[in-house]
């Protein structure tokens, strides 16, 4: 072989392989991103509006981008973090408190009144190999403390990445639309897909979720309920679930007040939480999000909670932009299907 001789593109099928094998090892190093990247991608189509705003009044790309993520980390991220910061706070007190009542053995006494409870407290409490399973509130802390270290790197990464999704989307949107095997509408249907359901789980289903765990916990706190910071996160969590929602944590909460004798808060629960924070969804959803896309409730149920079962938080976003991806593809697919057998129908209409 001379130097100035280059070998033929002859095996296709090698340059496939080590396409594959690269595109595998870039998808491994950017696994640990995932997370970061998706909220960065959710915030990104949320911010949208406002940052065209932005671009038309500062012309400079790289200062008109740095001006929206800050109004996004002012506005959203650091309120967030500071209730995470306070629940996790709150919990792990609250872990601590639980840590010391079972220490006490108050539990296993408690148990212990109940034919056959010793038996059963001590077979959930103790590992295979003797030791207690309860996690000493120290430990507890400290891992807490290793989470939330890692919760602001991914802070820091999903604001690093937004910079780049504001200031490059259309670049970013146009690479994209190269490699996608579709025509130019096809293409613009598919993002359309997944732009609405990011609007809608976003816009919809987080802010709805957020609104409802606010009036439960702001409730909690007026009635003098301890935890209500915590309560009013988990409610909106809950909220996020189709089929559940913060009504989980209030009746339990209303039938305890109850119990203990205490009817008025009871009854004031009770009435908040049937007529305001179970009602508002009806109200607000819709109007948060107009005509946007939305799944079965069944659908939105699997996407939802297998998205976090299968990505962690970041399944929040994924989970319904899969689905409604894949919704996107099916129809795309489905109508080729119906031109080819249109076009065949005609072809066998004009021999015949």
């Amino acid at each position: 072989m001379t130097p100035n001789s280059r070998p033929s593109p002859s095996r296709p099928g090698a340059l496939i392989a080590i396409t594959v094998v690269g595109i595998a090892l870039c998808a491994w190093i950017a696994a640990p991103f995932v997370s970061p990247l998706t909220w960065a991608f959710a915030l990104a189509v949320v911010a949208a509006p406002f940052h065209r705003r932005v671009e038309a009044w500062i012309r400079r790309p790289n200062l008109a981008a740095a001006a929206s993520v800050l109004a996004v980390t002012v506005l959203l991220l650091l309120p967030t973090m500071l209730v995470a910061w306070q629940v996790g706070a709150q919990a792990s007190r609250d872990l601590g408190r639980i840590q010391q009542y079972l220490d006490a053995g108050a539990l296993r006494d408690l148990a212990a009144q109940i034919p056959g409870g010793s038996r059963v407290y001590d077979a959930v409490t103790t590992k295979r190999d003797g030791t207690s399973a309860l996690m000493p509130a120290a430990e507890d802390a400290s891992a807490w403390v290793v989470s939330t270290l890692v919760i602001v790197f991914q802070v820091l990464v999903a604001v690093f990445a937004l910079f780049f999704m504001l200031r490059d989307r259309a670049g970013v949107v146009s690479t994209v639309r190269s490699y996608l095997p579709m025509t130019s509408s096809e293409s613009t249907y598919f993002f359309e897909r997944i732009q609405s359901m990011t609007h809608a789980t976003i816009y919809g289903s987080v802010t709805t979720a957020i609104v409802q765990g606010t009036l439960g916990g702001v409730m909690f706190a007026i009635l003098g309920i301890q935890g209500a910071l915590l309560w009013g996160v988990v409610m909106a969590l809950l909220s996020l679930i189709p089929s559940a929602g913060a009504f989980v944590i209030w009746i339990p909460t209303a039938i305890v007040l109850a119990v203990q004798g205490d009817w008025t808060r009871a009854a004031i629960l009770v009435g908040w939480g049937t007529l305001v924070v179970g009602t508002i969804d009806n109200v607000l959803y819709p109007w948060l999000v107009g005509k946007e896309v939305r799944l079965h409730q069944l659908a939105v149920f699997i996407a939802i909670v297998g998205g976090l079962l299968a990505f962690g938080a970041a399944g929040l976003v994924l989970g319904p932009v899969i689905a409604a991806a894949t919704l996107a593809l099916l129809d795309i697919v489905q109508q080729r299907a119906h031109t080819r057998l249109e076009g065949a129908t005609d072809v066998i209409e004009r021999v015949s």
